[in-house]
């Protein structure tokens, strides 16, 4: 399977949420929904809310926090492929994600280098 690089950098076929719902394995969901709630204190997170089918299908699921994610928001806005082909990078926002997610700025560094 080809990886899929989400805009900022995340590997969404290494996510378990993308690898459940591939699956269709509802188990798997509940127990990606539950160390999300923990892990990220969001006592909100349901199994509905980590379906996904990546953040770059235009027409498949998205978790809930696509709809809210600014970074997808603004790939898509700007027509890219992902935030390593942008013309703005490694803008601010970038900068903060990558302060928590540097493995995400690993990927689409070595993206850059590659264009």
């Amino acid at each position: 399977m080809d990886k899929i690089i989400a805009y900022c950098g995340l590997v969404c076929t290494d996510c378990p949420a993308y690898i459940a719902t591939q699956a269709d394995d509802r188990a798997a969901l509940e127990q990606v929904a539950a160390q999300w709630r923990e892990e990220y204190n969001a006592p909100n997170i349901t199994v509905e809310s980590v379906i996904c089918d990546g953040c770059l299908t235009e027409d498949g699921r998205h978790c809930s926090h696509c709809f809210e994610c600014e970074i997808r928001a603004c790939g898509v806005a700007r027509g890219v492929v992902n935030c390593a082909c942008c013309d703005d990078y490694a803008c601010e926002r970038l900068e903060g994600f990558f302060g928590l997610v540097p493995d995400a700025k690993v990927t689409l560094d070595g993206i850059r280098q590659s264009l």
